[in-house]
């Protein structure tokens, strides 16, 4: 298009035309290119602890003909058609020199064999000790010929909004990718279960980041990248990490025990509408159910108790008081602080382990 052309170029010749450059146009001062984050130095001091997964599992397929249900070739068709070999990709991070990696539940998955290949291109067979589907964690372990370069867990309660982090890990299989942003928002809730509380960020995380660290400008891992919000399947801009102090205390376990145990009440709660609370605030939560033979019912907790409280500590969301009984040790005794038409009592509890699918 002829005109827009010309006034492009009319207008290059315009500024050229200018006396001194303008401030705008000056480079920044010293001054002002020293509060510019560079990176450099922390990519090149934690990128060495990050790894590269490559998984290949099992997927069954189930749908079997009618016209062979019942029949002699329904078993030739279960074994020859029935399972097929699914490959995938992730990212991890090595958390100890002896050679233990953490990494997302989701990576892994069914894994029938994992594969973890290091910054400087070796590669190790990895043995998953232990999967979290709750909080979406996994550890796995290698056996390397010498020491590993390890990264240190950081405290994500000390982030706040708007600290710069750096995403690493194996987007889209290219491994070996950092990329920077901020800390956009704290304690998100995304419905993926009931410990949702994720960092989001903007630094950029798509497929194959699943499992990867979020560093601190410290190079200490505060979350792991888990998920992503987009249209298009990849990065928009909004990625969500799950918390190291969340993280940390699972992987500890899982090191340990090679699962991780939960406390259970047995009880199903909601939290209080503002209209069933003076001052329209949240000062509670109430209990919808009370299973038969749960640890909540040999207490006497009852249809209908609002839990203000749980060893002492202010209790305002049915999300707290689950992470709080969660986090107790099975066999241990919690107190729990409750209204019961309309005066206060305190209930001790013996809290139970948490079933593979809990009432």
């Amino acid at each position: 298009m002829p005109a827009p052309r010309r006034q492009f170029v009319a207008g290059l010749a315009a500024l050229a035309m200018l006396p001194a450059a303008p401030a705008l146009l000056r480079p920044a001062p010293a001054a002002a290119r020293a509060l510019l984050p560079d990176f450099a130095d922390l990519a090149e001091q934690v990128l060495p602890s990050v790894v590269n997964i490559a998984v290949l599992s099992e997927q069954t397929t189930t749908q079997i003909p009618p016209e062979l249900r019942g029949s002699p070739f329904e078993r030739y068709f279960r074994e020859r058609r029935g399972a097929q070999q699914v490959q995938g990709a992730g990212s991890g991070f090595i958390i100890d020199p002896a050679g233990y990696i953490v990494t997302n539940n989701h990576v892994v998955g069914n894994a029938v064999r994992v594969v973890v290949s290091t910054q400087s291109g070796t590669e190790l067979t990895a043995r998953v000790v232990g999967t979290d589907e709750l909080t979406d964690l996994a550890l796995l372990r290698v056996e390397p010929r010498a020491p590993l370069p390890a990264v240190a867990w950081g405290s994500s309660g000390n982030l706040r909004v708007g600290n710069w982090v750096l995403a690493a890990g194996n987007p889209f299989s290219l491994g070996g990718t950092v990329t920077s942003g901020i800390v956009s928002a704290r304690g998100r809730e995304i419905g993926a279960g009931p410990f949702d509380d994720f960092i989001q960020t903007d630094a950029a995380i798509n497929p194959g980041n699943s499992g990867g660290p979020l560093f601190n400008v410290a190079g200490e891992v505060i979350g792991i990248n888990t998920a992503i919000y987009s249209p298009s399947g990849a990065s928009a801009g909004i990625g969500f990490a799950t918390p190291s102090d969340l993280a940390r205390g699972v992987i500890e376990q899982l090191r340990r025990d090679g699962r991780v145990e939960r406390g259970w009440l047995g009880v199903a709660v909601e939290d209080m509408g503002e209209e069933q609370t003076p001052g329209g605030r949240n000062r509670g939560v109430q209990v919808r159910s009370v299973e038969r033979g749960s640890p909540a019912a040999r207490a006497g907790l009852r249809q209908g108790d609002v839990v203000t409280a749980l060893n002492g500590e202010r209790i305002e969301t049915s999300r707290a008081l689950i992470r709080g009984v969660a986090g107790t040790p099975p066999g241990q005794t919690v107190r729990v602080t409750l209204t019961r038409e309309g005066r206060s009592r305190e209930l001790a509890v013996q809290v139970g382990r948490r079933p593979s699918n809990p009432g």
